[in-house]
């Protein structure tokens, strides 16, 4: 007899890739100028000293030192770099 299932169509498959969001680099460990600090999805972390903000939202460090996240007077997030020297 014939079955439901005929020309090869699958009803599964449609997922999409995951986006490899959060945090790569962590407050107290070091950061390199042009490293990815953090990817996100609007700014969910806001941009503070030494950092810069990609298109997508994207926060990266400008120049080397420590990262550091802080939470000021208007309870947003904030990642700052402070660097290890002065240049």
């Amino acid at each position: 007899m014939a079955h439901k299932k005929g020309a090869g169509s699958s009803s599964n498959g449609r997922e999409s890739h995951s986006k490899r969001l959060g945090v790569k680099i962590f407050g107290g460990q070091f950061a390199q100028a042009g490293n990815i600090i953090l990817r996100q999805r609007g700014t969910v972390h806001n941009v503070g000293l030494n950092v810069g903000l990609g298109k997508d939202h994207t926060i990266f460090a400008l120049r080397d030192g420590i990262v550091e996240f802080k939470k000021r007077r208007n309870d947003k997030s904030y990642v700052s770099v402070h660097p290890l020297s002065a240049e």
